[in-house]
């Protein structure tokens, strides 16, 4: 019996890391519309916005040398899973007087990939896949 069990842990571990990876190549793909104005990895600099590495985790407003809005500033938002979740399919109705004039994205399952994706890069640009 424990034998059976210890299967079905392992095959539950494998199944949810390929579907991990699959939200993170999805997510690369849905940040293909973020690239326009953020930048992620190693090389990465602010641009029309601020750099993404590490921001899941990081205080809203907060990346080194991003001129940022007072309202993203004062926002006291964490960026977690779920407020990303919420800023993402609509910037302005999350933090009134942004300066990200993007109209979010609608999916849910995009932006949960794009997340995922996001989540592989640390503050230096370093990735964990």
């Amino acid at each position: 019996m424990s034998r059976l069990v210890m299967i079905a842990i392992a095959l539950a571990c494998a199944i949810s890391g390929q579907a991990f990876a699959q939200d993170v190549v999805a997510g690369e793909k849905a940040f293909l519309v973020c690239r326009a104005c953020h930048q992620v990895g190693p090389e990465a600099k602010n641009a029309v916005g601020p750099v993404l590495n590490g921001v899941v985790g990081r205080p809203a407003g907060t990346y080194p040398g991003y001129m940022y809005s007072s309202a993203n500033k004062n926002s006291g938002i964490v960026w977690n899973s779920e407020t990303l979740q919420a800023y993402l399919a609509n910037p302005q109705a999350v933090v009134k007087g942004t300066k990200m004039i993007f109209p979010g994205i609608k999916d849910p399952a995009k932006v949960n990939d794009l997340i995922s994706f996001l989540k592989t890069y640390n503050a230096d640009g370093s990735r964990d896949r």
